[in-house]
């Protein structure tokens, strides 16, 4: 029995893999490195944590697989998986309390993680490179997850990840693996050259686009009323889990009484978004989980859910609102249907819903001027002091400067300004948002103005895109094109 054959069955209880997985650790463990473009549940994480066990047991136990991902709720997720698999893994994010932070670093330093997370940024701190520097073996293997974040043409730059080839040669150029649930072309290109790679140095893996068992239509629809008979229609020919994606938490509350008597006692309403509290979304995805299709439920959530997701017999999703991106709603709708039974995937398009989704990306990018003058009163009232974007938004939108954009231009705005060096993050709430402190003044002249004119512009014509999706009369072809894989 092969390394890899032996911790498959005895490390994480599987008989055997599936053949692209098989494919993409051959390569790696072959020396070779590789770009990942897998849906979400599909198994993308295997195909590194696997060869990294491997690599360290070919190495007589030294050595650590080092994951780079942006999501700390996942990798807190996949390292207690692991954990509970026997693998030792770990992780550090800002979550993480200093004192156990520093307990962790150590630990990876002497060799005892088989498995470490950690976001991108972490690089940049002393400590961590010095630790990576002692870990005896070094990092054998070098994944970075969700890599769309790499690039500008992606729908979640990430601009530690544009870092991620000159850390990688810190590391000694390790083995790497990049993946990600949905890249277009240009993203491909992009994450290669950020790593120092090409496509005969770092081929691409992909597993196929077309999911023959999904029906994927759109309807334009004029009012709440039509949404209703839409998902009604949807949920009552169909038996089993269903899911609709709500872009407004005002729009799901306002409308589940309203959807919930529609469809009848046949079906269970659940409700999931981002403003309920910790343990009531931890009920709700744990009724979703375990759901027979006899139960019926039926899910109004907001793109918040959908991390994690694996269940394999949901039957049909429904986009009640239209989402931000191609890439979102790929990612969403291939939420359905993997245990490879017939199920339904209906986007609603409403001029109005046009609209949120305009409003919305203004939000997600602040003017120059709106990021110099929130810098300006973070400089004046809170040198010192962590804060938030309440705290920010009754500063600078109480004199004016948002432009009565309320909270979420200036959650992006504190983005901006971390991602430029200047905030740091001090923790993240679960269910609050994240708190900051200054990290150091900045000149004006680091917020470049032409770029951010260039972001919104690819930010609107990703929205144009999706309305090409919905009025394309071939959305399996529109999303083939789109991705060119």
């Amino acid at each position: 029995m092969s390394p890899t054959a032996h911790i498959l069955a005895n490390r994480f209880g599987l008989p055997s893999l599936r053949p692209l997985q098989g494919e993409i650790i051959d390569r790696l463990m072959s020396g070779g490195d590789a770009l990942v473009v897998m849906p979400t549940g599909s198994g993308k994480s295997l195909c590194f944590q696997l060869p990294a066990l491997a690599m360290r047991a070919e190495c007589d136990g030294e050595g650590v697989g080092l994951v780079f991902s942006p999501l700390i709720a996942l990798m807190e997720d996949q390292v207690a998986a692991l954990r509970a698999k026997g693998i030792r893994a770990g992780c550090v994010n800002s979550t993480v309390p200093k004192e156990e932070r520093t307990r962790r670093i150590e630990k990876l330093a002497r060799g005892e993680y088989e498995l470490f997370y950690a976001t991108p940024e972490r690089m940049e701190k002393p400590e961590f490179r010095d630790a990576l520097d002692r870990v005896p073996g070094g990092v054998n293997l070098l994944a970075v997850d969700e890599c769309h974040c790499i690039t500008k043409w992606g729908h979640d730059l990430r601009p530690a990840y544009q870092k991620i080839g000159a850390f990688r040669e810190m590391l000694g150029n390790p083995i790497t693996v990049a993946l990600t649930a949905t890249a277009t072309k240009a993203v491909r290109e992009d994450v290669r050259a950020v790593l120092g790679t090409n496509e005969r140095t770092m081929p691409l893996f992909a597993a196929p686009i077309d999911r023959p068992n999904l029906t994927l239509r759109a309807e334009e629809v004029w009012d709440d009323r039509q949404k209703i008979e839409h998902i009604v229609d949807v949920a009552k020919r169909h038996h089993g889990t269903g899911i609709v994606y709500f872009t407004l938490i005002k729009d799901l509350e306002r409308l589940t009484p309203d959807i919930a008597r529609a469809v009848g006692a046949q079906r269970t309403v659940e409700v999931y978004h981002g403003q309920l509290p910790p343990n009531q979304r931890r009920r709700a995805y744990e009724r979703f989980a375990a759901a027979s299709p006899d139960d019926g439920l039926l899910l109004l959530a907001t793109p918040a859910f959908g991390m994690g997701v694996d269940k394999p017999d949901i039957r049909f999703v429904i986009h009640a609102q239209m989402p931000a991106s191609v890439e979102a709603y790929h990612q969403e709708v291939g939420r359905a249907g993997r245990d490879g039974d017939p199920s339904e995937c209906l986007m609603l398009f409403a001029q109005d819903d046009l609209a949120i989704q305009q409003e919305f990306v203004r939000w997600q990018n602040p003017t120059p001027d709106l990021l110099v003058r929130v810098m300006s009163d973070i400089e004046a009232k809170f040198p010192h002091d962590d804060f938030d974007s309440d705290d920010i938004r009754l500063t600078t939108v109480g004199k004016g400067h948002a432009h009565g954009q309320g909270g979420g231009v200036i959650e992006h705005a504190l983005i901006r300004l971390a991602d430029l060096g200047a905030l740091e993050r001090a923790s993240v709430q679960m269910g609050g948002p994240t708190r900051y402190r200054l990290a150091r003044p900045i000149d004006d002249a680091e917020i470049d103005a032409e770029e951010l004119d260039a972001k919104l512009k690819r930010d609107l014509m990703r929205l144009l895109d999706v309305v090409k999706l919905a009025r394309s009369g071939d959305i399996p072809a529109f999303v083939r094109g789109y991705f060119d894989l």
